[in-house]
């Protein structure tokens, strides 16, 4: 009973000094307890994976996926840490009798380790006076440990097997709440280094041997059960690189970039090292490439290196680190095997060197950066790359300039477009393809960006989605040595058509264009500009007869409202609407139009499109199956209500008799006249006439109009007046806007137009 006590009270007094600072271990440890809390006190649940002997204190998310490296784990309970069992209790509501680190050897099972410190004279040490910490191998490690160095450690007990054990031993007590992630301790065996690894799942690492049971407390110390033997380390990472003949070619790569240097200094790194096999995989005109370029070999080295000790052991599930090249690549496991970005290709975990580990790898990793722009393609996007290769569009692209490539997705190569003969298919493909790098963050609304094929496509900018033209971007650019990638949803087609050619050349649209040239829109749909606009198909008239379509365009102002509620200022695209959530728009008319994107319909006040982006050089045309009117908009005359109750069932039109329509100004088209006068003299001429030395010769004058654009009817005096103007005097209007009316007339007064005499 005493001796129950002593050990309780040493154990609290220790603990309650030692625990003031938790550690990761320490508070996955907590955790455990706390899932275990109805199995009786002190107890922890633990996570076997199955078919294996592996056990872990889970992290949360291990524990509620109910796996650890992608196979099954088993509950286990089991008595925490320092704790025992009674007989017929509930729970472990006793701790294990405290003694020194020899007994504790064998309380915590570590059974050989005691056994070899006996056999090797190192009995009397860890007995007596001091304070140690013993990284003890469980009886499981000493029989995984080579056959051979095992019966070179027994054969000469006193010597190699005790400086074995000494390099297990530190001359101060350590708990795990003072391990810290990358520390190095000084082993009792010549000082040697012990390299300590304190991850954030809990995991404690010693040379990457896994600690399965801390914080033993002993009399003289403290004792950590561990995975495996450790062995002592003295070699760099260059010096394993350069003394492993399996690694030669990474030798010779590492060497002439100037990293194996770096490998050779302090630090704390992992490699992972593609052997000679790996090498030789790679085609030898891309290894060729890589190793030509200076920059492109250094982003692939770098690639294979972490700038942290990552150890097999620490690996529950996939992780996400930065290399050294400064992209990120996932580290996971499956079963027993370590993966890197999903795929098995570690053949041997856990070389530990003075300043980290290394593990060999089948596969040579490299990043884009390595790669040229269109080597980005040949992944998700392999359609486009194939076509861009039997296409012969690759000869266009050139490793010493930069470029953007926008790649369409695999399924955005319909049928039609595989159709296509090799001419057309070329032009589609040279307007994916930028004369410019372009990355994301440097793209903007409005923008226009050449191709190849000498077309400028347009970009546009919206709350979640980025597109250029009709075709938005998929997450995922990848920036490489010459030039970025970005992945579209849609096949690009040049445009070189207004809003009013499209209108004018499809039938579907021609009784909304007739209504539209009744009230002189057509010049507004022939604007250069950014503009959407929503076009009902003739069969949404079909119940109106003759004699009512007549009656529509009746009144201009009232029509005019009801068009241009179709016509909204700026590019809105299919792609670009934020799926289920409603954008409130403002039309050119004034009211507010509700557009939405639900089930990959676009919806206009909830009337469905039933065709969507129909790209023009100036706007964008999405078909709806309703002439759209604006609800908070009355109708003031019978007839017209007559006319659009029969055409329009998404709303209930609000009437008020005698309303009347505000007229709305459109833009005047700009009209640029340009005067150029020439003055011809001819050649002069000596001629005797009737006895007379006459000159002969002829000074001309001449002068060229050039009007750009189609002027308005107010202009066309202005212009007549400019034609028939005196020979020495020109009209200068430039891109003026001419006043009309009786406001004209009081301007023109007031601000007469000046006219400065042309020097012959």
């Amino acid at each position: 009973m005493k001796l129950l006590f002593l050990s309780t009270f040493i154990l609290f007094v220790v603990t309650s000094f030692d625990q003031t600072e938790s550690s990761y271990y320490d508070k996955i440890l907590s955790h455990s307890r706390i899932r275990a809390k109805d199995k009786g006190p002190n107890v922890c649940a633990l996570q076997q994976v199955a078919g294996t002997k592996k056990k872990y204190f889970s992290t949360c998310r291990n524990w509620y996926r109910k796996s650890i490296c992608g196979k099954k784990a088993l509950v286990l309970y089991e008595c925490c840490p320092g704790y025992m069992r009674l007989e017929g209790g509930h729970g472990c509501p006793a701790v294990a009798p405290i003694d020194h680190v020899y007994g504790t050897l064998g309380i915590v099972g570590a059974r050989s380790t005691q056994n070899y410190a006996d056999r090797s004279q190192l009995r009397q040490e860890i007995e007596g006076v001091g304070s140690f910490t013993f990284f003890a191998p469980s009886d499981e490690a000493w029989m995984l440990l080579d056959a051979e160095i095992r019966d070179a450690l027994l054969s000469n007990v006193n010597i190699e097997l005790l400086n074995a054990l000494h390099y297990h031993m530190l001359n101060y007590r350590l708990l795990t709440k003072d391990m810290k992630d990358g520390m190095t301790a000084q082993s009792m065996y010549n000082d040697l280094p012990i390299l300590i690894n304190h991850y954030s799942n809990g995991i404690v690492t010693v040379n990457c041997a896994k600690v399965l049971y801390a914080n033993q407390i002993a009399t003289n110390g403290v004792v950590h059960v561990i995975d495996r033997v450790i062995t002592a380390v003295g070699n760099t990472i260059a010096d394993v690189i350069e003394g492993t003949d399996d690694l030669s070619s990474l030798r010779a790569a590492a060497t002439a970039s100037g990293l194996l240097e770096v490998l050779g200094k302090d630090g704390h790194y992992t490699v992972f090292a593609p052997t000679n096999e790996a090498f030789g995989k790679l085609s030898r005109d891309l290894l060729e490439r890589i190793l030509s370029d200076p920059v492109a070999l250094k982003a692939m080295l770098n690639y294979h290196i972490l700038n942290s000790v990552q150890c097999s052991e620490a690996i529950m599930s996939g992780s996400t680190y930065t290399t050294l090249e400064g992209t990120n690549i996932e580290i996971g496991c499956d079963g027993d095997s370590l993966t890197v970005n999903g795929q098995k290709m570690v053949n041997r975990k856990d070389i530990v060197t003075s300043n980290g580990v290394i593990h060999l790898i089948d596969q040579v990793l490299i990043p884009d950066a390595a790669m040229q722009v269109l080597e980005l393609t040949s992944g998700k996007q392999t359609t486009f790359y194939d076509l861009v290769k039997e296409t012969g569009v690759s000869s266009d692209l050139s490793e010493n300039r930069e470029y953007t490539i926008l790649a369409p997705m695999n399924d955005a190569f319909n049928a039609d477009i595989m159709g296509l003969d090799q001419r057309l298919l070329k032009l589609i493909l040279r307007n994916h393809i930028l004369k410019l790098k372009v990355v994301l963050n440097e793209l903007y609304s409005g923008q226009r960006l050449e191709t190849l094929g000498g077309n400028f496509l347009r970009v546009f900018i919206y709350r979640t989605a980025v597109c250029i033209e009709n075709s938005c971007m998929v997450r995922g650019s990848k920036e490489g040595r010459n030039g970025v990638v970005h992945q579209i949803r849609k096949v690009i087609v040049a445009v070189d058509k207004s809003l009013l050619q499209i209108l004018r050349e499809d039938p579907r649209f021609s009784i909304f264009l007739t209504l539209a040239e009744s009230v002189g829109l057509t010049e507004l749909l022939t604007e250069e500009g950014d503009w959407t606009l929503f076009v009902p198909t003739n069969d949404v008239f079909e119940s109106l007869s003759s004699d009512e379509l007549e009656e529509l365009t009746s009144d201009k102002n009232a029509l005019r409202h009801i068009l241009l509620y179709h016509l909204l200022k700026g590019v809105y695209v299919g792609g670009g609407i934020e799926y289920g959530v409603t954008s409130l728009l403002k039309s050119y008319q004034g009211s507010r139009v509700m557009v939405k994107l639900v089930n990959n319909t676009i919806l206009v006040n909830n009337v469905k499109s039933k065709e969507s982006d129909l790209m023009a050089n100036n706007g964008v045309i999405h078909v709806v199956n309703s002439l759209l009117f604006p609800k908070d908009l009355p109708v003031g005359s019978d007839s017209l209500l007559r006319i659009l109750t029969k055409i329009i069932k998404y709303i209930e039109l609000k009437y008020v008799p005698g309303f009347t329509y505000k007229e709305i100004r459109l833009p005047i088209v700009k009209t640029k006249v340009t005067e150029i006068t020439r003055i011809v003299t001819t050649k002069p001429e000596i001629k005797v006439i009737s006895g007379k030395v006459i000159q002969t010769g002829s000074t001309s004058r001449f002068t060229k109009i050039t009007i750009e654009g189609e002027p308005q009817a107010e202009h066309e005096r202005e212009i007549t007046k400019l034609i028939h103007a005196e020979p020495a005097r020109r009209a200068n209007h430039g891109y003026r806007r001419m006043p009309v009316g009786r406001r004209a007339r009081q301007t023109m007064r007031k601000n007469p137009i000046k006219r400065k005499p042309v020097q012959a």
